[in-house]
C-alpha cells in the first residue's frame, strides 16, 4: 500500500468493532457501532502553522464522525486531520 497523506492528514487502521452478544440475539454488521479507535499507518509533513504529533505506530481515539473512509485492496481506512484526533493511547 502507498498511499501518504499530505499536509496534517493521517492514515488510521480503524480497530476491529467487538462482537457483543446479549441472550443468544447476534448484532449484525449494520447495527454495530464504529470503533473510535485505531493505530496511525502514515503520516503527513505538517502544515507551516502546524506540526504533527502523531507517529506511525501510534493508537488514537476519534471521534464517531471523524475522517474519510476510504477503501483499499478490501481493507478499510480513515483519512482525517492530526485536529480530529482526540486522544493517543
Amino acid at each position: 500500500m502507498n498511499i501518504k497523506p499530505l499536509a496534517d492528514r493521517v492514515l488510521v487502521k480503524p480497530a476491529a468493532a467487538e462482537e457483543k452478544t446479549i441472550s443468544g440475539i447476534i448484532i449484525p454488521d449494520s447495527a454495530k457501532e464504529k470503533p473510535l479507535k485505531g493505530e496511525v499507518l502514515a503520516v503527513g509533513n505538517g502544515t507551516k502553522d502546524e506540526a504533527m504529533v502523531v507517529k506511525t505506530g501510534d493508537m488514537v481515539l476519534y471521534g464517531k464522525y471523524a475522517g474519510t473512509e476510504i477503501d483499499v485492496d478490501g481493507e478499510k481506512f480513515l483519512i482525517m486531520r492530526q485536529s480530529d484526533i482526540l486522544a493517543t493511547i
